[in-house]
């Protein structure tokens, strides 16, 4: 499974929850999440999406762990069940 087909049903699921994705565009930074998830009632998610099995690269490292330094919640998603793992509140 391509990483894109992963961040269409992301959005599809996401969408079908009552939620809204946007997709982050950084000027200026390199490394950041590829989109914000937003569910009602719950805390908006930075969301790094990869194909299945590749992890992030290290520049995506560091800026992940500075939004997490700041206090937001960041997920790396390979996976259609990592996306049903979010969607269902498992801390991943």
């Amino acid at each position: 499974m391509k990483e894109s087909e992963i961040e269409a049903y992301l959005v599809r699921q996401v969408k079908a929850a009552g939620g809204e994705v946007r997709k982050c565009a950084w000027v200026g930074r390199r490394g950041a999440p590829d989109r914000l998830v937003m569910l009602p009632g719950r805390p908006a998610t930075y969301v790094e999406l990869k194909a299945p099995g590749k992890l992030p690269g290290q520049l995506q490292v560091r800026e992940h762990a500075r939004l997490r330094e700041l206090g937001q919640y960041v997920v790396v998603i390979d996976s259609t069940t990592g996306v049903d793992a979010l969607l269902m509140g498992a801390e991943l």
